[in-house]
């Protein structure tokens, strides 16, 4: 085998192949044994380098070990530097003990022979002996890479299938443990935790007395409690994170505690134990949807809540979420709090939080004060066209940098046709895959273009909207106010500091409502 141009040569004049071994296992089992399969990788690739000695074949001390690394892509530490010791000419010559060890897919192979080809650098396969200095011996390893890649996806399909068999017997398959529970010491199966599962009721029972998530969050965290933590086999602690609206959410919607298991839409019983009452765990799911935290679109606002969404602290730049507190007398106080504020505490926050019917009243008086002021409707829209227009000097823009960029890579066919070359095929591929992935971007920029051809307002039809707003407005249903003020309303920004309302109107927000009350659609049916 020929050296690479970088070689050094040695004492009896000839020229030294300096050999880098990498050595691969793809699960950390069993690597903290004295002597383990890293090493023997690495003692079958010496051996073989003793044997070529009278070639000039010499080992690198350096070793190229990815312990627990996947074979299915590139993001292997030891990889990485090896290919950066062959770009740097250190390297003229990597051995593998299979080549399997380097990759599995073929894709990654062909770029890693790209890279060796470059730097004049060969491979080396020690238990099937490939040079890839041979067109005999690339094809062989294209082949091989082929059923490494196939086995590879086969062995995906079994572990997938398997896991979802487990499943459906209502077996534990791995992922964050819950709170309440302890991972079994053998694996594969949750046992309860006796301490975990008492608090685990308590935050149950708290929030059927609080009745909602943020008062329960707050409770929680004055308690300092704290979500499951556990520890990684590589000894690393994860979890123990503070409690938030979508992890008590998350927590309190979990079949895992009354002992079933969801799997794609189907519910199994468990094999583990259940910690909460079933008929407990049912109220809950009903509070919450009569709360409005599921259901999407469906999503009930039975306070009329119509800036949820879109308030903002002014202090914190942070969203603000809506609330109440029931006092005496069953009189409900509807408020917004700052996000901040609510998880890290009021010392956090100057603007902390705002009564919402006043909030509310101020934004819906800068939307009929549009009304009284026919200039301040002109300025409005003329606000509107300029965003609109800026929108489309942005997006015509970044056609025009897509389209040459396409025109570019559409380019390129032709020449790599008559190049040729060995990784033709994969090339070409993937100069396709990226054509296709611009020409969708650019379908999506045209679309937005095309929306925002015609998005100008007739200042007239405004003001005779806006003048029978207020009729609407007593028309209307919560759900519809919220829908009515989203639809005009992009953000509105509250400094508690100033007691400032920042009303930010959406583009072409207006002239849709024109059309809607043309229409109709803001009227009760």
């Amino acid at each position: 085998m020929a050296g690479s141009n970088h070689s050094a040569l040695g004492l009896t004049g000839r020229r030294e192949v300096r050999c880098a071994i990498y050595t691969r296992k793809s699960t950390e089992e069993g690597l903290d044994q004295e002597y383990n399969t890293l090493d023997a990788q690495r003692d079958s690739a010496e051996a073989f380098i003793r044997s070529q000695r009278h070639e000039g074949w010499v080992a690198l001390p350096d070793r190229y070990d990815d312990g627990g690394y996947t074979g299915a892509n590139m993001d292997r530490p030891a990889l990485k530097k090896l290919l950066d010791d062959v770009r740097a000419g250190l390297v003229d010559c990597v051995m593998v003990y299979k080549v399997d060890r380097l990759t599995r897919a073929l894709l990654d192979f062909s770029r890693i022979v790209e890279v060796l080809d470059k730097h004049g650098v060969s491979f080396v396969s020690v238990t099937q002996q490939f040079n890839t200095t041979s067109s005999l011996g690339r094809l062989t390893l294209n082949i091989l890479l082929s059923f490494a890649q196939f086995e590879r996806e086969m062995i995906s399909e079994r572990t997938r299938d398997k896991m979802s068999a487990a499943r459906r017997k209502g077996r534990w398959i791995g992922g964050h443990i819950p709170l309440g529970y302890d991972l079994a010491e053998k694996g594969g199966a949750l046992v309860v935790n006796a301490d975990e599962a008492a608090r685990v009721r308590e935050i149950f029972r708290l929030y059927l007395e609080h009745g909602s998530l943020i008062p329960t969050v707050r409770d929680l965290n004055n308690k300092g409690w704290r979500l499951k933590e556990w520890g990684t086999r590589r000894g690393k602690l994860t979890g123990g994170k503070e409690f938030s609206k979508n992890r008590l959410y998350n927590l309190l919607t979990s079949m895992v505690y009354i002992g079933k298991v969801d799997f794609g839409g189907q519910i199994y019983d468990g094999e583990h134990e259940g910690i909460v009452d079933p008929a407990v765990w049912h109220r809950i799911q009903e509070q919450l949807r009569f709360n409005g935290r599921t259901g999407g679109r469906e999503v009930r606002n039975r306070y009329g809540a119509v800036l949820k969404g879109i308030l903002r602290c002014g202090t914190c730049d942070v969203g603000m979420a809506h609330t109440y507190t029931q006092k005496a007398e069953n009189k409900l106080y509807r408020y917004y709090v700052c996000v901040n504020a609510h998880q890290r505490g009021y010392d956090r926050c100057q603007t902390r939080s705002v009564s919402a019917p006043q909030i509310e009243r101020a934004v819906i008086d800068q939307i009929r004060g549009i009304a009284a002021n026919p200039s301040v409707v002109a300025d409005v829209l003329r606000q509107l066209d300029e965003q609109t227009s800026s929108q489309r000097e942005a997006l015509e823009r970044e056609k025009r940098v897509m389209e040459r960029e396409l025109s570019r890579l559409t380019g390129e066919i032709p020449n790599l046709l008559r190049a040729g070359g060995q990784h033709l095929t994969d090339r070409m591929a993937e100069l396709q895959e990226r054509i296709e992935g611009l020409e969708g971007q650019l379908r999506g920029v045209q679309q937005q273009l095309a929306e925002r051809a015609n998005q100008s307002a007739d200042p007239a039809a405004v003001v005779q909207a806006l003048r029978e707003f207020d009729g609407l407005w007593e028309q209307m249903g919560p759900r519809e106010q919220e829908k009515f003020v989203k639809a005009l309303v992009e953000q509105v920004s509250y400094d508690g500091r100033t007691g400032k309302v920042t009303v930010g109107f959406r583009t072409g927000g207006i002239q849709q409502m024109c059309i809607d009350v043309r229409d109709g659609k803001w009227t009760r049916n």
